[in-house]
């Protein structure tokens, strides 16, 4: 039996302003998520680049945004944008033998795309919930999804992915 996974991806303080549109979804997710028995991840971005001014480590910046709902302490920081080169995150994975994930946050043209793509690759079974991707750039969005369903992501909105699980 597959052990799935909800990832909310970098949904923090520093984040595109367009997190706020898609906020809704995503806490809907969450709780979808925990009805099913779903692990629910949060990944955080630090930036660690001498000079940054965005995702410090310790700053209000790198917080979770506080609407977001977090029902877990499965809370993993990354310094790239593929989630799966965080290794409490990779172990985290080995050590509940999870092999499917829901992929969700920000931003589609980065760290999203880079976890879905190092996921799919690793033999993964990925699903991005499109209406709970944004980007700072929401006109990317199509082009997005269409790479990733190109890599071997389906690629479906939250109420369809509901509706596969009833």
């Amino acid at each position: 039996m597959s052990r799935k996974a909800l990832i909310v991806i970098d949904i923090q303080n520093d984040i595109t302003k367009h997190y706020r549109e898609i906020i809704d979804n995503l806490n809907s997710a969450i709780d979808w998520a925990l009805e099913n028995g779903m692990s629910v991840v949060y990944i955080k971005h630090n930036n660690l680049s001498p000079g940054t001014r965005t995702f410090k480590p310790d700053t209000r910046g790198e917080a979770l945004v506080p609407e977001l709902k977090v029902v877990s302490d499965n809370i993993f920081v990354k310094t790239k944008a593929n989630a799966l080169a965080s290794e409490a995150f990779s172990e985290y994975i080995r050590t509940n033998d999870i092999d499917e994930f829901y992929i969700t946050g920000a931003d589609a043209t980065g760290c999203v795309k880079s976890t879905c793509f190092n996921m799919a690759k690793a033999g993964f079974r990925v699903h991005v919930i499109s209406d709970c991707v944004t980007s700072y750039d929401p006109k990317k969005l199509p082009e997005m999804f269409k790479y990733y369903g190109d890599k071997g992501c389906e690629v479906r909105n939250l109420a369809e992915c509901q509706s596969m699980m009833k």
